[in-house]
């Protein structure tokens, strides 16, 4: 997954919502963004998310546009100790990207842009490795969650 999403032209371009860039750097809200047109809602199984209080909450509010354990729509089979871009890429860039505290839209994008094409074959090799790593530990654990495991780049 991470090599197919990171070999496509313009990638920056495809993970960052400008709107969310400015709010982040100076604050301001696009009010345009908060109409809600055929909004889906989308959450994991966690307890906390989906006490029936929670669930009947999120019902009410999405009705049958609601994606969760116990929700009309259930919730995905998959586990983000097993999707690269969740335990690997969004964290790792976001690290770099904000390292030096961009202070406009442009100094973000180029941060994004040279964070990206920073990454290297071999990097993603180790990332491969580290999540057949994982799936090795899922099936012996019978699918229960991973603990706070840290895989060395």
């Amino acid at each position: 997954m991470v090599l197919c999403g990171i070999r496509i032209p313009d990638f920056h371009k495809r993970i960052l919502f400008s709107d969310e860039a400015h709010f982040w750097l100076n604050g301001y809200v696009n009010k345009q963004n908060c109409r809600i047109w055929e909004l889906w809602f989308q959450q994991d199984g966690a307890t906390c998310h989906t006490a029936r209080a929670t669930i009947d909450l999120l019902k009410d509010t999405f009705g049958d546009r609601l994606i969760s354990r116990f929700g009309p729509v259930n919730w995905p089979p998959r586990s983000c100790d097993l999707t690269p871009l969740d335990y690997f890429l969004w964290g790792y860039v976001k690290s770099l990207v904000y390292a030096d505290k961009p202070q406009t839209l442009d100094h973000l994008e180029d941060n994004i842009r040279r964070v990206i094409a920073d990454i290297r074959p071999q990097m993603l090799e180790k990332v491969i490795e580290n999540w057949t790593s994982r799936l090795d530990y899922i099936r012996a654990s019978r699918g229960s969650p991973m603990p706070e495991i840290i895989f060395k780049m």
